[in-house]
């Protein structure tokens, strides 16, 4: 059973991924996951996966919101839980952050019905809190103490990266060999280019793009103000920037790029996925990440960076530590975090196309030799063979997809 509260399933990449794994590999899977992103069916079962979806009350932006949000949450999860214990049964709990508030349901099911727990590792919280709002304090305390329970609770750790996996062995006091990296990589038999959307360009020689989740620690804003300063202040008309996705921030970022004066330059999509968005990202020239450096940005693998290197397509980036060792070559760091500085690094990009093209190389390259979620999903289904005990994976019986 994998819980998760952020993303629904299947817009959440990696969840979908390591749940489709796990089918494949011959364990039932059950999804307990918000409503959201268009997919909004409380019930449904999706190539043999049973996902059950939950409302949620709002959009925390607040501490009072966010307590409002994971009680509303761990409510929900607990209620479907029993649901998905009496119609289906399952001998591990998946717990995917933020938050680090499902150990609370996992320690029920450990103390009364003997299951595993496994934690998913996809974000740091204390981090998080202390850049949303640039403190510590209480919050930060009572963070610090969900993680060091949910550690201390775990039967077994995933990490997307090296970094994370150290935190897991130093910070949460796992065994090393407890804890399994499992890298978030797309589906390079799928997220490849295709025949470009031209008419996102919009007349113009040249486009960026980004795509990801909008909230105030993606550092979005940076990039609409550096579109800012290539348009408004350097005077290029010649460049374009396409956005895609969306989030809390998203409705923000459309009324500054519209005060900016900046619609005709800057295309906002919304959501998007499957063809209309690889044909979006195909007739980009570059790719930007302007997640500024902190203390939690620094230590996280972004998606961004591996779809980017998926594609072929260059990218300007911050000088971001994890992100630095992700994408190798392909990208070019900006060293000064500013919009100025994000703005200058994409002309300075698009004005050297030998470069970009020995970049698009580099990262196609090494997205074809590295980026195989065939081969990576065996470290987490190592790790379910360790809390179980067995050798190999169950065999069940093939179930048909439907969809309710």
């Amino acid at each position: 059973m994998i819980i998760v509260e952020n993303l629904p399933v299947p817009f959440d990449r990696r969840v979908w991924q390591e749940a489709t794994a796990l089918r494949q590999a011959g364990y039932e899977v059950s999804v307990i996951c918000p409503t959201g992103k268009k997919h909004t069916l409380l019930e449904e079962t999706l190539d043999g996966i049973h996902i059950y979806r939950h409302n949620l009350p709002l959009e925390a932006s607040g501490a009072l919101g966010y307590l409002v949000e994971y009680s509303a949450a761990l409510f929900h999860e607990m209620r479907l839980s029993l649901k998905v214990l009496r119609r289906h049964g399952f001998d591990v709990i998946h717990a995917c952050n933020p938050p680090d508030l499902i150990f609370i349901i996992a320690l029920f099911y450990k103390l009364f019905f003997g299951r595993k727990f496994l934690f998913d590792q996809h974000d740091i919280n204390p981090e998080l809190y202390e850049v949303k709002f640039g403190k510590k304090g209480f919050f930060h305390r009572l963070l610090t103490l969900f993680e060091k329970c949910t550690f201390k609770l775990a039967d077994g750790s995933l990490a997307t990266n090296e970094t994370l996996k150290e935190r897991a062995i130093h910070t949460g006091k796992m065994p090393a060999d407890k804890v399994w990296v499992v890298r978030s990589f797309p589906d390079i038999g799928r997220f490849k280019r295709t025949e470009p959307d031209e008419s996102a360009k919009r007349g113009r020689r040249y486009l960026a793009g980004y795509v990801g989740i909008m909230a105030e620690q993606d550092g979005v804003e940076y990039l609409v103000k550096a579109m800012d300063h290539i348009v408004n202040v350097q005077g290029r008309d010649d460049i374009g920037c396409v956005i895609i996705g969306d989030g809390p921030d998203y409705d923000r970022l459309r009324e500054m790029s519209a005060e900016l004066k900046l619609t005709d330059h800057i295309e906002f999509t919304g959501y998007m996925s499957g063809a209309p968005l690889l044909q979006k990202l195909s007739a980009c020239d570059i790719g930007v990440i302007p997640d500024p450096p902190n203390v939690c940005n620094d230590k996280l693998s972004m998606n961004k960076v591996f779809e980017y290197m998926a594609l072929g397509m260059p990218f300007v980036q911050f000088d971001l530590e994890q992100a630095k060792i992700d994408a190798g070559d392909a990208a070019h760091i900006v060293p000064e975090c500013s919009p100025e500085s994000l703005g200058q690094g994409m002309m300075d990009l698009l004005a050297d196309p030998e470069r970009r093209a020995k970049m698009a190389a580099y990262a196609s390259d090494r997205a074809q030799r590295e980026f195989h979620w065939d081969i990576e999903k065996h470290s987490m289904l190592d790790a379910y063979r360790t809390l179980l005990h067995t050798k190999e994976a169950p065999k069940i019986s093939e179930s048909v997809s439907v969809s309710q």
